[in-house]
C-alpha cells in the first residue's frame, strides 16, 4: 500500500464508519497517547524497565499502526499530502545531512 493509498483507505472508513474527524486538537492529544503506548513498550521491551503483566500482549506492531493512523487523520483533515510532505523532508535531510552522520565519530 501506498502511503497516498493509506491517506485514502483511512478517509473512506471515517466517512464510512467513524461518521467524521475527531476535531484535530483531539486527533492530536489521541496522537499524543498513541505515542506514550509505544513509548512504554520500548522502554519496558528495549530498555531498561522491567514489562508488567498486562503488558506483555501488546504488539508493537499495532501500537505503531494506531499512531500512524491519527498521523493519517491529522493529515487528511488539514489538507497534507504525506507522499509529497516525506519526499520534501527526504530532500531536505540529505542536503542537509549528506555528511553529518559519516563524520560522526559516534557512530563508527
Amino acid at each position: 500500500m501506498t502511503i497516498e493509498q493509506a491517506q485514502q483507505k483511512v478517509d473512506e472508513w471515517i466517512k464510512q464508519y467513524g461518521v467524521r474527524y475527531f476535531s484535530e486538537l483531539t486527533n492530536m492529544a489521541i496522537l499524543t497517547e498513541e505515542v506514550g503506548e509505544v513509548a512504554r513498550i520500548i522502554a519496558r521491551r528495549y530498555g531498561d524497565q522491567s514489562e508488567k503483566e498486562s503488558d506483555k500482549n501488546k504488539e508493537l506492531a499495532d501500537e505503531l499502526a494506531d499512531v500512524l493512523w491519527v498521523l493519517i487523520c491529522l493529515a487528511n483533515q488539514t489538507g497534507v499530502d504525506l507522499t509529497k510532505a516525506l519526499e520534501k523532508n527526504l530532500e531536505k535531510k540529505t542536503t542537509r545531512d549528506s555528511q553529518r552522520h559519516i563524520n560522526n565519530p559516534k557512530l563508527s
